[in-house]
């Protein structure tokens, strides 16, 4: 195993451990660090359930408001790495602020972002600024949280019923 490959390991133990200390919590079961050079600078989880209700407190989001300004100089050599795969809007967030690297331990097969990475707008067709995607890392571990947020998540006022006719 590579050295960046053990550090994302590492990590993902990390964040897994967070997802169920924040599952435990009454939360949903999904984490977010950010790292840099396999040390970890800022962390969270999804606080979206509240209280209060916030839609836009996700794991990920979360973790990257706690980055040390100073560090920002240096995004490009940050990795995030989370639970699971990053939705539109925390992509766009790791995007935005260039991150160089996102790790995920499963694909959100419902609402990951990786659908969207061939079809970025023209500032990113030559892939420069694009996070690099590595993922899904683990999920044997990480498919079973993914689950249980997603029923969970279903239960919010942002959430989309089980029942919708698109879902399996």
């Amino acid at each position: 195993m590579s050295p960046r490959l053990a550090d994302d390991a590492a990590l993902l133990d990390r964040v897994v451990a967070l997802a169920l200390q924040a599952e435990a919590r009454g939360h949903l079961p999904i984490a977010a660090l950010v790292a840099l050079r396999g040390e970890v600078v800022a962390e969270g989880w999804s606080e979206v359930p509240g209280p209060p209700y916030h839609p836009g407190r996700h794991a990920e989001i979360v973790a990257l408001s706690g980055v040390p300004v100073a560090l920002w100089p240096r995004a490009r050599e940050l990795t995030v790495v989370t639970t699971l795969e990053p939705c539109l809007m925390c992509f766009g967030t790791c995007l935005l602020h260039g991150i160089g690297r996102v790790v995920y331990g499963a694909t959100d097969t419902l609402g990951g972002a990786g659908h969207v990475l061939p079809h970025l707008p023209p500032y990113y067709a030559d892939g420069r600024g694009v996070p690099e995607w590595i993922g899904p890392l683990d999920p044997a571990r990480c498919d079973p949280l993914y689950h249980r947020a997603d029923r969970a998540f279903a239960r919010l006022p942002a959430g989309l019923p089980h029942d919708a006719p698109w879902m399996d």
